[in-house]
């Protein structure tokens, strides 16, 4: 039995930044040069990954670099007089050495250089293309919403082509992404693909995945174990500077969604925009369905630069379950951070 996997371009840029995944990809290397594991490699995703690394690379040293800050001024502030200079020169000692030799992405981007080196790319051909042109007619997944699949659905047509070349009976083929805006289940289970896509995974011989560890642990548990007891690998918590940005984007969804909910009311006339004189003259009850216009000029631009710095993929419409999912999110990290449960403020 052999595995065969096609692994998004997204999936190995979020290991590559995140420094726990590093026993994992180790892993699929050692599988892969046993002879276990075979990488479909598209030439898009060699591609794409090679536009991207250096920006993950300069997101990731951006991230600690931040993180080291926030130390230190926890340092400055809190620290005993006579311990502060030494943790200091300490804490500037791993700044520069990370900023010197690199950090663990930096291994895991030589790790997955050294994949797609030995791996078999897979060049476009105009079957493919010419498939791809027709779910982009049929607007049928990866282009169910409105923006261009074009390089999803070659990925697509690139699986299917590689399941149907399919020599063993017994070898096992997977997709893996973590792109589940354009290839999950829309509005429910996210580890399920998408309707239009079902009917390529069983579940058993064709797999849709949306975690490589989970696999690569199913098939390797023992070698991954061993190879993170070697790296003395544990699980660190999240930095606070990931818990911050994560807060800071749900924030601002929640925000925008409300925003779109105010905004419809306003069109709709059961909410007014007033001077500020008239909101002044205006009972409390009266209040609730009014807005100063000035304030909501400055909503309006907030929107726009939320709009434009989040980009459309974070923007919604929500479904039910995904909404449930983005408070969730908000109210879990919050509540780490020091807020109590349910504090979904905006």
């Amino acid at each position: 039995m052999k595995l065969h996997l096609l692994v998004d371009t997204c999936v190995w840029l979020d290991i590559a930044k995140d420094y726990r995944q590093l026993p994992v990809l180790e892993a699929t290397a050692a599988l892969c040069e046993a002879g276990d594991l075979e990488l479909i490699l598209p030439q898009i995703v060699l591609e794409e990954f090679e536009r991207n690394k250096d920006r993950v690379a300069a997101e990731s040293k951006r991230s600690l670099s931040a993180h080291f800050r926030l130390v230190r001024d926890a340092v400055v502030r809190f620290a005993p007089d006579d311990r502060r200079d030494a943790t200091l020169s300490h804490l500037n000692e791993v700044d520069h050495l990370i900023a010197v030799a690199g950090e663990p992405i930096n291994d895991a981007i030589e790790i997955i250089e050294k994949l797609f080196a030995t791996a078999t790319k897979i060049e476009l051909t105009d079957a493919m293309k010419a498939r791809a042109a027709d779910r982009a007619i049929a607007k049928i997944a990866p282009f169910h919403r409105q923006r261009n699949g074009i390089d999803d659905a070659l990925l697509i047509e690139t699986y299917i082509d590689a399941l149907a070349a399919r020599q063993e009976a017994g070898d096992i083929y997977g997709f893996v992404t973590h792109n589940i805006h354009d290839f999950s289940q829309k509005g429910g289970d996210t580890r399920e693909p998408h309707l239009d896509l079902a009917g390529l995974f069983d579940g058993a011989a064709s797999r849709y995945l949306t975690n490589l560890a989970g696999l690569i642990g199913e098939f390797a548990e023992d070698l991954i174990e061993e190879i993170r007891f070697e790296r003395e690998f544990s699980q660190d918590s999240r930095k606070l500077s990931e818990l911050r940005d994560a807060e800071d984007r749900l924030f601002r969804q929640v925000w925008y969604n409300r925003h779109w909910n105010l905004r419809t009311e306003i069109e709709r006339g059961k909410h007014k925009l007033v001077t500020y004189e008239e909101w002044e003259k205006a009972g409390p009850k009266r209040r609730q369905k009014m807005t100063v216009d000035t304030v909501w000029e400055r909503a309006l631009a907030a929107a726009k630069r939320t709009e434009e710095e989040l980009g459309p993929d974070e923007m919604g419409p929500w479904t039910n379950f995904e909404w449930g999912m983005i408070n969730g999110k908000l109210s879990a990290i919050r509540w780490v951070m020091g807020d109590e449960w349910d504090m979904l403020d905006t």
